[in-house]
């Protein structure tokens, strides 16, 4: 495909509805265009960019003897009321029901579907696994703004881990820490791993890879006493964690 027939709307000014200045640049160099609140269309210059990010990932994924898996994006209510999590969710997990009346939701994260699956391990034999996807999420975000940042319907690579013992799970916590910032390091992006809750989504532990500043950066805190860093979710974050079978690694 040449350059001058590759459809690339740019745009002089900033649109109104964007003020994050990623938000702005995104929208004026012809990379998205927004359908509505939260929900963006990705456009070839950006397909090209996402193409390339999932190369990165899938190849340090494969490093470390993950598996790749594609789900489905809509589940039924049941799994979700068996782990006790239809209602933890709350508001952001989108909801409909089926012409038949089956209640339904799309995908927000995974942890109740890949754990269905991991019911047919059947032997010590099998462990550990590390499952991953990339998938679309779903997720009714009460403030939809920033472009990409924090969107109702985007692309997340979320992996899995079982294993035999508690050890053995922070091994691979510790694992995906390094593939994590060894992405960051390919792709050019300073990260540094910041302290985060884990809210409903589970887990002992959870870290999020939090650029130093800029545009769209992570909020981040050093509590009086420590050298480390601490998102400010961590100190506002009321809700008590749900553990999931393994880890859950989004």
């Amino acid at each position: 495909m040449r350059w001058s027939q590759t459809h690339i709307p740019t745009l002089r000014e900033n649109p109104a509805e964007a003020d994050a200045p990623s938000h702005q640049l995104l929208l004026r160099t012809g990379f998205i265009r927004q359908l509505m609140a939260g929900h963006y269309s990705l456009l070839p210059l950006a397909v090209r960019v996402r193409s390339k990010i999932v190369t990165i990932i899938r190849e340090e994924m494969t490093a470390i003897g993950a598996q790749e898996f594609s789900l489905p994006a809509m589940h039924p209510a049941q799994v979700w009321r068996r782990s006790g999590r239809w209602d933890a969710m709350g508001e952001e997990m989108f909801r409909l029901k089926e012409r038949k009346g089956a209640e339904l939701t799309l995908g927000m994260t995974y942890e109740e579907i890949f754990t269905s699956l991991a019911t047919e391990l059947k032997s010590y034999r099998e462990l550990p696994q590390t499952w991953y996807q990339f998938q679309t999420k779903f997720r009714d975000e009460p403030r939809a703004k920033g472009g990409l940042l924090r969107t109702r319907e985007f692309t997340m690579k979320d992996s899995y881990s079982f294993g035999l013992t508690q050890e053995g799970l922070d091994r691979s916590f510790d694992l995906h820490r390094e593939v994590y910032l060894r992405i960051f390091a390919r792709l050019g992006i300073p990260a540094i791993p910041v302290e985060a809750s884990s809210g409903s989504m589970g887990g002992a532990r959870r870290w999020t890879p939090g650029p130093w500043a800029g545009p769209g950066g992570l909020a981040d805190r050093r509590p009086h006493g420590t050298g480390g860093l601490m998102h400010t979710d961590v100190l506002t974050d009321s809700r008590t964690p749900l553990r999931p079978l393994g880890h859950p690694h989004e």
